[in-house]
């Protein structure tokens, strides 16, 4: 459960002041984040002894915090899970406040160190595909990709008249390679064609081949 503080009056520690190191020094949620809008601060204790911490904010009704409150041990660090409960327009780059206070373990509640954070919730990089909405004029953000309204469909026969050709060509070679092999050999006596139509046996070889 959240306590609301008053922020711009609170007292200054009194006693020894211990500093409050924090990660990170400010908190930015994305709304279009997929798991949702959260953040990770992890809370450092530089000291030798145990301190006790507290996490205040400005709007808890916008936010879940796991652990509120608990214990850092001596020269420890603590991880606090923030999340963002109330990602809507009206709350894009509205400026919240969390304030960590850290007391000493057996002080009844003296503080020794505070800090304030500043957390803001960023729109989403591309708010109409979220929407399910079109727009015709682009918004690219920089140092971000876009993808084109329309996509071109898939051609199934990108090359009909090259495999036209391509089957002709084979089916002509066939022909000729098949009228080859009967074609009579040059030694050969009896054959009715004249000379010029018998071939040697490497040419018949060869039209086997192809």
């Amino acid at each position: 459960m959240f306590h609301r503080p008053e922020l711009a009056c609170a007292p200054p520690p009194s006693g020894p002041v211990v500093p409050v190191l924090v990660f990170p020094p400010d908190l930015v949620f994305r709304a279009d984040q997929r798991s949702g809008p959260r953040q990770l601060l992890t809370l450092y204790n530089p000291t030798g002894a145990v301190l006790r911490f507290r996490v205040l904010c400005t709007a808890p009704a916008k936010y879940t915090v796991f652990d509120t409150e608990g214990y850092v041990k001596p020269q420890s660090c603590i991880d606090i899970a923030i999340r963002h409960v109330a990602p809507h327009p009206r709350n894009y780059e509205v400026q919240d406040r969390f304030r960590i206070e850290l007391s000493e373990e057996g002080t009844e509640g003296r503080v020794v160190g505070r800090k304030d954070i500043t957390s803001v919730l960023r729109a989403p990089a591309y708010p109409l595909e979220l929407q399910g909405q079109s727009d015709p004029t682009p918004h690219p953000e920089p140092h971000s990709w876009t993808a084109s309204s329309t996509a071109q469909p898939f051609p199934e026969n990108p090359h009909p008249q090259l495999a036209t050709s391509s089957f002709l060509l084979f089916l002509l070679m066939g022909t000729v390679s098949v009228a080859f092999l009967l074609l009579p050999l040059q030694d050969e006596l009896g054959s009715q064609l004249p000379q010029i139509l018998h071939v040697s046996l490497g040419q018949k070889l060869v039209a086997a081949y192809v």
